[in-house]
């Protein structure tokens, strides 16, 4: 690297050579003697530099405050208030201008890891306090079609819990049975939406995030293809794994609601640059596809995919409901056929070994390198270059898991391990696009069990019977299983709701369950209009195998 600017060394700017010595022996190097004040005059122009850039207004998109005003701000408090933990945060946010009526009178919640200026932003912890100054792309979009946010959906401790009961607001029961899980981490967001609080609400999607919420509370969640929604203004916890999608009780409203959405920003580079806004009017053609009443999937070709359905964890209820789900599909005039992709199997094990080594300094410590979007500086000062004591004990132990597993993988694989994955995870997608060369979308249970039983108090930490971190962790082993290898390899997925099935510990409560729509990238519109399609012919209420 050649030096561009020197910079001008002031007093508090010098590092002596001794600084310098430490520092290159902490990395286990060793300078030459007399080439420390060499290196004294130029780390010292550097640190003179860097404080320089500091006091350089940041640059981020502004929130116009009159257009976009905001009042009622305030933290629910007590069962009925929060609707049994849907709600982090309250508020009323409308635009006093919008550009069109796609969403007119309809109340839309935010997953609580998404910007939304003025109002605390938690992702779920109590690790960082942080009340962001900007609104995520998509709030703006939101606003613009006429829209009413009203609030933050309370989301898993820093988005890393499949099971609703690890959040800073507090646990989030199943709209169809309390005491059981809404799935994560975008909990708050399936209650709310099953229940009525909202009519659409936004998720993030990391392994499953939009997906399982969706599937443990009867609605429809949509991960899109990556980059199809900006990601600008919303927590990352790995960009090549980062999605955000529209939950709804409907297809017709998820789609309306990704019309809103979808298309680049120009900020966020895990978007194609040429996809504009509005490039693709979702919600009108699923609105035109559902017109046609007769065969509506003629010429459509469905894969069931065989190694969805082989987890030993999986439920053998689900497995039926989803198979005879499948099979209706058949009689809208699609053509099914079975289709093997072993790889999928292991496809949880690469995520999981995946995701702490990129997962511990993009997405806990705010420090992601290579990319080019929105970054809060504020945020990640509040941090630190690592996890402090009482950070690390406000994570809970998913987010404690994923930091302990970052450090060792990375003390002892490192970047042989990081590649391997990366090709391996590009494998994967490979293998997903060869199967839909012949079919167009890949069929699969969205959760392999039905929702698991939360927490009890006296099971929450500091409680007599508190949950060990093992004990914990091992209630999500599998939970997983069918979804995480999408947002490895960036395939839209859709969950379905499709019928009840038996609580496993209890077979007299009833939980719903959700069948997975896998597309082409890009081709999100082909999973809305399957999906469609079977909403419209079935009552997914009352469907049973």
């Amino acid at each position: 690297m050649s030096v561009s600017v020197l910079g001008n060394i002031d007093p508090d700017s010098v590092v002596e050579g001794t600084e310098i010595r430490a520092l290159a022996e902490r990395a286990g190097l060793r300078l030459p003697p007399q080439h420390l004040a060499d290196w004294s005059s130029l780390i010292s122009g550097l640190n003179a530099c860097a404080k320089e850039v500091l006091e350089i207004e940041d640059y981020y998109p502004k929130v116009d405050f009159d257009l976009y005003p905001r009042t009622n701000v305030h933290r629910p408090e007590g069962p009925e208030a929060t609707d049994k933990g849907g709600w982090a945060w309250k508020a009323t946010v409308e635009s006093s201008r919008p550009k069109n009526d796609l969403l007119k009178g309809v109340r839309v919640t935010l997953k609580d890891n998404i910007a939304l200026a003025n109002v605390q932003c938690t992702n779920g912890t109590g690790a960082v306090d942080w009340v962001p100054a900007v609104d995520a792309t998509l709030v703006t979009r939101i606003l613009d079609a006429g829209a009413t946010i009203t609030g933050k959906a309370a989301c898993e401790n820093n988005c890393f819990g499949a099971i609703s009961d690890t959040s800073v607001t507090g646990p989030v029961h199943n709209p169809h049975a309390d005491g059981y899980s809404t799935g994560g981490s975008s909990s708050g967001s399936g209650r709310l939406v099953a229940t009525g609080s909202c009519d659409m609400s936004v998720g993030a999607d990391q392994g499953g995030s939009v997906r399982l919420p969706a599937a443990n509370c009867g609605i429809v969640g949509l991960k899109p293809t990556w980059g199809l929604i900006p990601y600008t203004g919303v927590i990352s916890l790995e960009a090549t794994m980062d999605h955000v999608g529209p939950l709804a009780r409907t297809v017709q409203d998820c789609a309306t609601l990704l019309e809103v959405v979808a298309g680049s920003d120009g900020i966020d580079d895990r978007q194609p640059y040429n996809l504009a806004l509005g490039t693709i009017k979702y919600g009108h053609e699923i609105r035109n596809h559902l017109l046609m009443t007769d065969k509506p999937l003629k010429g459509i070709k469905v894969g069931i995919l065989e190694e969805g359905f082989q987890d030993p964890m999986t439920d053998l209820n689900v497995a039926a409901t989803s198979r005879a789900a499948i099979a209706r599909l058949e009689a809208l005039g699609a053509e099914i056929q079975c289709i093997s992709i072993p790889l999928h199997k292991s496809s949880g094990l690469i995520w999981m070994v995946a995701l702490p080594i990129a997962g511990v300094k993009q997405g806990l410590l705010s420090f992601p390198i290579g990319r080019k979007q929105l970054l809060f500086p504020d945020r990640a000062a509040s941090i630190g270059p690592q996890l402090s004591q009482a950070a690390f004990d406000a994570m809970g132990p998913g987010g404690q898991n994923i930091y302990l597993r970052g450090l060792f993988l990375g003390e002892n694989f490192g970047a042989p391990l990081a590649a391997r994955c990366t090709n391996l995870l590009r494998k994967l997608g490979d293998e997903y696009d060869r199967a839909l060369r012949d079919v167009d979308v890949l069929v699969l249970p969205t959760a392999i069990f039905p929702p698991v039983k939360l927490r009890t108090p006296d099971q929450m930490i500091g409680g007599a019977r508190e949950m060990s971190p093992f004990k914990m962790l091992s209630r999500t082993i599998g939970a997983t299983y069918n979804t995480a290898s999408f947002n490895c390899t960036g395939h839209p997925a859709l969950s379905l709701p499709i019928g009840f099935v038996p609580a496993q510990d209890d077979a007299k409560v009833r939980l719903p369950t959700g069948l997975q729509i896998v597309g082409r990238k890009f081709e999100d519109l082909t999973c809305l209009k399957v999906a469609a399609s079977w909403e419209q012919a079935n009552d997914w209420k009352t469907f049973k195998p």
